[in-house]
């Protein structure tokens, strides 16, 4: 067994220790060099990716990768998206995604329910399909209900309100907020569940009133319903609307703030790491 010379003090010198493991001195240094700078990038990395995450907390490795490209350039770095998700990882900075269940959608009514008319349509344009959709958001005084509608073919949120009832005036006052700002609804569809909001007679005149389409689901519902479930999920996932909002207002000031950031700052895979607005504007 080869044993550490020590030194005078008692501790064994640098050149003992490497040799046990039959290594010379300038190997370690150039380890010891070579792990300071892994470790410098990594905190560049993360303090990158931290920055970023200030609007977007959850945003995920794909589209950090695809973002933060200019940014990674500019500080000389050359960061892929497998390293980028290692770094990630190590640090525990990784998104995790949620299971969200809860019954906003009652179907047992008088109202007639329309079939699904947008089975085997493929969207050209935007303002060709609208979804919609209504979920819950938590308060410490129970729940409010956000209702949206999204325009499917940019996946841009058009129409939103918030209450803290499942009444149908909210959904009506997202539907007017979706058309008020529409340019050109020519031949739009609107599609939802069988939910007793969107098969009432007041929000059907609405949309037969601006000579809109009625598309809504027939059996399995979540997923003929699936881009304003998609759309949904993400708004609870990467814009923390799954926390528990101290008022009804809070809420309202949060679930605005997301919309926000969700239409104008998140890349989309589906659109070519675009964002809603860029591809909403070009084809509306």
């Amino acid at each position: 067994m080869i044993k550490a010379k020590e030194n005078a003090k008692g501790s064994a010198t640098l050149s003992a220790i490497t040799a046990c493991f039959g290594l010379k001195r300038d190997a370690y240094y150039k380890y010891k060099s070579r792990e300071d700078k892994r470790l410098k990038i990594e905190k560049k990395v993360i303090d990158i990716v931290k920055k970023k995450r200030r609007s977007l907390p959850r945003e995920g490795v794909r589209k950090l990768a695809r973002s933060l490209s200019k940014e990674f350039t500019n500080a000389d770095l050359k960061i892929g998206r497998d390293t980028l998700f290692n770094i990630l990882r190590k640090h525990n900075m990784l998104t995790l995604r949620k299971k969200y269940s809860s019954r906003t959608t009652n179907s047992l009514h008088r109202f007639y329910k329309y079939k699904n008319i947008i089975k085997d349509v493929e969207t050209t344009r935007s303002n060709q399909i609208w979804v919609s959709d209504i979920t819950y958001i938590r308060t410490i005084k129970g729940f409010c209900y956000l209702a949206l509608i999204t325009d499917m073919h940019s996946r841009k949120i058009v129409g939103y309100d918030i209450s803290n009832s499942l009444e149908l005036k909210g959904c009506v006052r997202a539907l007017n907020k979706a058309l008020y700002q529409a340019k050109d609804i020519d031949a739009l569809i609107h599609h939802s569940d069988r939910g007793i909001q969107y098969c009432s007679n007041v929000y059907t005149q609405i949309l037969k009133r601006n000579n809109i389409g009625i598309s809504m689901t027939e059996e399995n519902h979540c997923y003929e319903n699936a881009m304003a479930e998609r759309v949904n999920g993400i708004l609870k996932d990467e814009f923390y609307l799954d926390q528990t909002f101290d008022s009804l207002q809070h809420a309202k000031r949060a679930t605005e703030n997301a919309i926000n950031l969700y239409n104008e700052i998140r890349l989309h895979l589906s659109l070519d790491y675009q964002t809603p607005n860029m591809v909403y504007k070009l084809t509306a």
